[in-house]
Formats: C-alpha cells, sequence, structure tokens
C-alpha cells in the first residue's frame, strides 16, 4: 500500500505546473526594422501629439551617436515620431506613456516573475498593473525592474512605462528602451488530465483493495 500512495505522489507530481517563459515579453523594437512602428507598445501623450506606436531607431545619427546606448540585435530604441533626434517638448515637460500587455490565462500568475532593464530620456517610471515596480534616471546605462508574484493577475497584466522628457528648446529628443532579460511562470495543468489522473488513481484504489481483501 505504501508503494501506491508513493507511485500516487508522483503521479500527481508529474501533472504538476512547469515553468515555461511568459509569452507577450517583447523587447522594444524586436524583430521590427528601423523606421517601422513596434506595434507591440502603445504610446499616448497628454503633452504631445504623438501616434498609436512608436518608431524603431538606427544607430549611427544622433541620438544614438554617442548619446544613447546604442542599439543591438536584441533591442532598439523607440521615439514618439519618426525623426528619431526631433527636438520635442521646448517648453514645457513632455509626458509619455509606452503600454504593453501580456496575457497569462492558463499559466499560475501566483508563480510568475520577470527581470528586465530599462533606460529613457530623460527619466521613466514603470508599472505593472497599477502598481510601480522600477524608475530610470538616464539613457546612457540600463536601470533594472523585477516583477516577482504578488504583482501579477490572471489574465491580462498590462506594464507601463511613464516617460518624462525634460524640457529645452533645441536637441531634445525622447525615447524608449526595455529589455526582459529572464521570465517564467508556471502552466496550469488542463482538466482532462485532472479527470485521467483521478481515473488512474481510482483504478490504483480498487487495486490496492483487491490485494488486501485476497
Amino acid at each position: 500500500m505504501k508503494n501506491l500512495v508513493l507511485v500516487a505522489a508522483m503521479g500527481l507530481a508529474s501533472v504538476n505546473a512547469y515553468a515555461v517563459d511568459i509569452v507577450g515579453l517583447y523587447n522594444t523594437g524586436a524583430s521590427f526594422s528601423a523606421g517601422a512602428q513596434d506595434t507591440n507598445y502603445a504610446l499616448s501623450s497628454t503633452t504631445t501629439t504623438v501616434g498609436s506606436n512608436g518608431y524603431v531607431t538606427a544607430n549611427g545619427s544622433f541620438p544614438l551617436a554617442g548619446n544613447w546606448l546604442a542599439n543591438t540585435a536584441t533591442s532598439s530604441w523607440l521615439t514618439p515620431t519618426a525623426s528619431q533626434g526631433e527636438t520635442l517638448d521646448p517648453s514645457v515637460d513632455g509626458l509619455y506613456t509606452w503600454t504593453t500587455t501580456f496575457d497569462l490565462t492558463g499559466y499560475d500568475a501566483a508563480s510568475a516573475s520577470f527581470n528586465a532593464q530599462f533606460a529613457a530620456d530623460n527619466s521613466a517610471i514603470v508599472y505593472l498593473n497599477g502598481n510601480q515596480i522600477g524608475t530610470s534616471s538616464g539613457f546612457s546605462s540600463w536601470s533594472t525592474f523585477s516583477a516577482t508574484a504578488g504583482n501579477f493577475v490572471a489574465g491580462v497584466n498590462t506594464l507601463s512605462f511613464v516617460v518624462t522628457n525634460q524640457a529645452q528648446d533645441f536637441g531634445n529628443p525622447t525615447g524608449l528602451r526595455v529589455e526582459f532579460l529572464t521570465s517564467n511562470v508556471a502552466t496550469v495543468p488542463e482538466a482532462d488530465t485532472y479527470a485521467l489522473m483521478l481515473a488512474g488513481f481510482g483504478l490504483m484504489g480498487l487495486v490496492a483493495r483487491r490485494k488486501n481483501t485476497a
């Protein structure tokens, strides 16, 4: 009987959730060419007229020529307009909100976590589902942010990067860059998997009773 209990426990463990990468977390500019709009990040502003998405930048010209961190194959800067060096917010600080979402339906939100880094011109605050999880104060180095179980919700989760561009009347672009370093979440076994396991355990119990009465 003890062996049967052990087998049953092992069977339950076999259908326990297993960790996978979180689907829907995209680095800025990933899989988009320079000049294209990154549709993974929605853009809005209360101070400047902008489109619905930002534009992927290119190395070699301002502000990526010795100012902002250089783009890599992993991620690129996004700017509010197609002209990446355009002077914005000449007299009043600009406020830009970049938003991306990911869906944890079918996953155990309580098990989710990620580690990431970002940079912004001039500064930024990142929120997950309305809760602040990190800040960035520059465009020449990375700032880290992360989230653990208590920050996530079942279903759609929302990451928002609120960027402040300090007013200046010349040479004043703004942008955002994000890279996800690690992420994981546990899958939730489907109902039919549980049903099969329960049926198996019932059969094991029947066998055990027969052995005990033999």
